[in-house]
C-alpha cells in the first residue's frame, strides 16, 4: 500500500503543468478543455475537483453494463476484448474517470476494469468504485470487499470510493457505524489508500437530508445521485428530486456525481411523440445527446456516469461531448415539458441496474421490463380489439416477448416471493410489475382485451 498522497505529488505524478493548474485555479469548479489526442474539435470538457485539483472528464465511464459472450461452458462473462477496444477508444478521446462496483455483471466488472485500465499508467486515470455491502454488511466481509477492489484493480489507491446506496443516516448506520467500518474507511482516507470518500445516494428526501447531517460529522468528498431531465423535478414520492439534492450539495461545495442520466437507457429511446418533438429541435443530434447536456449545463456536476455497451453508444457520447453545447433557457424548458409528458406514459421505471439478480426463479427481470417498455416507446402495444391493426400489434407483441426473454424466463413464473424488492434502487413493487406484464401477455394470448 502506498504512503499518504499529497496534492503536490498528485500533480507531479499526473503530469498536470502549470498552464493546467492556472486553469483549473481561475475558473474553479468549472469547465475545461482538455488537450486533444484524437483530434477532435474542442476536445473533452473537464471539471475541476476543488479538493486536490483533479481534472476529471464531464463524461465518465459507467462500467456496469460491459459486453457480455458465453464461455466454452455457456456461461455469460465478460467480453474482454471488446473492453479493451473501448477503453482505448475512451482515453483516447479524453476520458479519465471508470467507475465500477463489486457487484456490476455479478462480480466481473472490476476484474475487467481493472485488467484493461492496468495497460495505461496509473496516474493517467481515475478508479471510482464502491463498498456494496448490501447483502452482508459484516465487518468481516466488508474488509474482504475493499481489498478484493485494490487487487482487481491492481492498484495501492483508490481514487474516489462510494458507500454504494445508501437511502438514509439509518442504513449508513448499520451498514458503515455499527461494523466499525466508517473508522476503518476515514483512517485509509487520511493514509491515502482513498483519496476521495463519498456515497451514492436512492431515497425520499428526507433519507438525504438525513444524510447531509451525517455529513457535518464526517466531511464526504462527493457524492452520486440519479439526474437527468426526468427525475429533475418529476421522479415520484418514493425518491428525491434531483433539483433539490444538487442544489443542497452545490450549497456544500460538494462535487456532484451523476448516475443514470439516460433513466436506465429510457431517455434513449422514449415514445416517438417525445422523439419527433426533439428531432424536430435538433434534427442532426441524437435523442440520448439531449439527456447528457441537461447534466453538463450544470457547473456544479463533477462528471456524468454513462454505461456505454457498444461502441456506437461511445462514439455517439463522445460526439455530444467533445462538441459540448450547454442547454439555454429555451431548451432547458422544452425537456421540462418532454419530462411531463414521459412520466405519463405507463413505463416501468427500470433503469435494468440488475441489483435485483439474479432471481432465484430464474426470471429475467430486466428483460421483461426492458420489452415491455420497447414496445410502449414504439406504440406497438395491442391495447384492445377495437384496434384496426390488433391482430398484428397482438402477433407482433407475443412474438417479439419470446424472442427477447427466453419463456422460462418469463413473468409468468414470478411467485411473488419478494426477494428482489428490497434490492431495487427505484422502489418498483417488481412482483407487482411483473403481475401486470403477465396479465396483459395472458390477454393477449387469449383475445380477451
Amino acid at each position: 500500500m502506498s504512503e499518504k498522497i499529497s496534492r503536490r505529488e498528485f500533480v507531479k505524478r499526473a503530469g498536470v503543468g502549470t498552464a493546467a493548474l492556472a486553469a483549473v485555479a481561475a475558473c474553479g469548479r468549472g469547465t475545461v478543455r482538455s488537450s486533444d489526442p484524437a483530434g477532435e474539435e474542442g476536445g473533452m470538457p473537464m471539471r475541476a475537483n476543488p479538493k486536490d485539483g483533479d481534472s476529471v472528464s464531464l463524461l465518465g465511464y459507467g462500467c456496469m453494463r460491459w459486453p457480455m459472450m458465453k464461455d466454452s461452458e455457456g456461461k455469460d462473462i465478460i467480453d474482454q476484448g471488446k473492453v479493451d477496444e473501448m477503453i482505448d477508444y475512451a482515453i483516447s478521446h479524453g476520458v479519465n474517470y471508470f467507475d465500477s462496483s463489486p457487484v456490476y455483471l455479478m462480480g466481473q466488472s472490476e476484474e475487467a476494469t481493472g485488467k484493461s485500465l492496468s495497460r495505461y499508467p496509473r496516474s493517467s486515470y481515475y478508479v471510482a468504485t464502491k463498498m456494496s455491502n448490501f447483502r452482508d454488511f459484516s465487518r468481516e466481509e466488508s474488509l474482504r470487499m475493499y481489498r478484493a477492489s485494490f487487487e482487481r484493480f491492481r492498484t495501492d489507491y483508490i481514487d474516489y470510493y462510494l458507500l454504494h446506496s445508501l437511502s438514509d443516516a439509518d442504513a449508513f448506520r448499520t451498514r458503515y457505524v455499527d461494523n466499525g467500518m466508517m473508522d476503518f474507511l476515514l483512517a485509509e482516507r487520511e493514509a491515502g489508500r482513498i483519496r476521495n470518500l463519498g456515497f451514492s445516494f436512492h431515497g425520499p428526501k428526507e433519507g438525504f437530508d438525513s444524510l447531509m447531517e451525517v455529513h457535518e460529522r464526517y466531511h464526504f468528498d462527493f457524492v452520486q445521485i440519479q439526474m437527468n431531465y426526468v427525475d429533475w423535478n418529476h421522479c415520484g414520492s418514493r425518491e428525491t428530486n434531483a433539483s433539490y439534492m444538487y442544489d443542497e450539495l452545490v450549497k456544500r461545495n460538494l462535487p456532484v456525481v451523476i448516475m443514470e442520466p439516460l433513466l436506465g437507457g429510457q431517455l434513449a429511446s422514449v415514445p416517438r411523440r417525445v422523439a419527433d418533438m426533439l428531432k424536430e429541435r435538433e434534427p442532426s443530434k441524437s435523442v440520448a445527446s439531449w439527456a447528457f447536456r441537461f447534466c453538463g449545463t450544470y457547473p456544479g456536476v463533477f462528471t456524468v456516469l454513462s454505461g456505454m455497451t457498444y461502441m456506437d453508444h461511445l462514439k455517439d457520447n463522445l460526439d455530444t461531448f467533445l462538441h459540448f453545447d450547454p442547454l439555454d433557457e429555451g431548451e432547458l424548458a422544452l425537456l421540462e415539458s418532454v419530462a411531463g409528458m414521459i412520466r405519463d406514459y405507463p413505463l416501468v421505471p427500470c433503469t435494468a441496474c440488475q441489483y435485483c439478480m439474479p432471481c432465484p426463479y430464474g426470471i429475467d427481470i430486466p428483460g421483461v421490463f426492458r420489452h415491455y417498455n420497447s414496445c410502449v416507446n414504439e406504440g406497438t402495444i395491442a391495447e384492445s380489439a377495437a384496434q384496426a391493426d390488433f391482430r398484428k400489434l397482438r402477433r407482433k407483441y407475443l412474438t417479439s416477448y419470446d424472442k427477447a426473454v427466453e419463456s422460462v424466463r418469463q413473468a409468468d413464473h414470478c411467485i411473488t416471493c419478494g426477494e428482489c424488492v428490497s434490492h431495487c434502487p427505484q422502489h418498483i413493487r417488481i412482483p407487482a410489475e411483473l403481475r401486470r406484464i403477465d396479465a396483459y401477455v395472458e390477454k393477449l394470448k387469449q383475445s380477451t382485451l
